[in-house]
């Protein structure tokens, strides 16, 4: 799998803020309280963890290099969680407004890290690197787009977004299972190392939605023994992803 430049992954970063910015221009009081497509979520958590999360990720662009990083969020996941939980009590206008303030932040931050920064180190999960907390931007906008359901969706994830989840992804196998991703049309991918071994088919950016602990569109078929099975367990989001992703 070939490995996005700086420059790559920045183009392809302002463009998710782009159609990100779009979708949030739809949204009323109405459809911010409707159920996202993150299950336990409406549109207005979504916004809110948008808006945590951008202004978490700018600070860490800004201060890259410190040599005391500060945390990814004050007060830690917890503190993360009230503020999502609080903020989305604000009006949809309100909410809006202040998650377009925050992405306009991140970019401003986005466009001023230069190529002798991608190595530096932050205070994301503990120390990662300005090009791991990249990647972890260009995930939360695209996923959480989709999640928004307000005109996008997982199938509108290009092929390069699903390979990437893929691979960042594989810390949600449990030890025990070993999954082989047989993408319609592609070259399958096996994640995990376990014995037990699970064979998923479907399409890449369905297979990624499942990956990702979103719905499918479409069917993700699932056989062991060839056999056909149901769709097999995942660890938590909260396991460490993979460095450089």
């Amino acid at each position: 799998m070939s490995e996005l430049t700086q420059q790559d992954l920045t183009t392809r970063i302002l463009s998710a803020l782009s159609t990100l910015r779009e979708n949030m221009a739809t949204v009323d009081d109405a459809a911010a309280a409707e159920p996202s497509a993150l299950p336990g979520w409406s549109r207005a958590h979504v916004l809110a963890h948008l808006d945590g999360f951008s202004r978490a990720a700018a600070r860490q662009l800004d201060t890259a290099g410190a040599e005391e990083p500060f945390p990814m969020y004050d007060g830690g996941m917890e503190a993360r969680d009230d503020s999502i939980e609080m903020a989305a009590l604000m009006r949809a206008q309100a909410l809006a407004a202040r998650t377009g303030e925050a992405l306009d932040a991140l970019e401003s931050s986005i466009r001023g890290i230069s190529p002798a920064e991608w190595a530096l180190a932050t205070g994301f999960r503990g120390g990662g690197s300005v090009e791991d907390l990249f990647h972890a931007i260009w995930r939360e906008l695209v996923i959480h787009t989709a999640d928004l359901a307000l005109g996008n969706s997982v199938a509108d994830w290009e092929p390069e977004f699903c390979a990437h989840l893929f691979q960042a992804l594989e810390g949600r196998v449990p030890e025990s299972r070993r999954y082989i991703l047989q993408p319609h049309g592609a070259q399958r991918i096996t994640l995990g190392q376990g014995e037990a071994t699970t064979v998923l088919s479907g399409t890449a950016f369905d297979l990624a939605a499942w990956l990702a602990g979103r719905q499918p569109l479409g069917p993700v078929q699932a056989t062991a023994a060839a056999d056909g099975t149901d769709l097999p367990e995942l660890r938590p989001w909260a396991v460490k992803l993979k460095a450089n992703n």
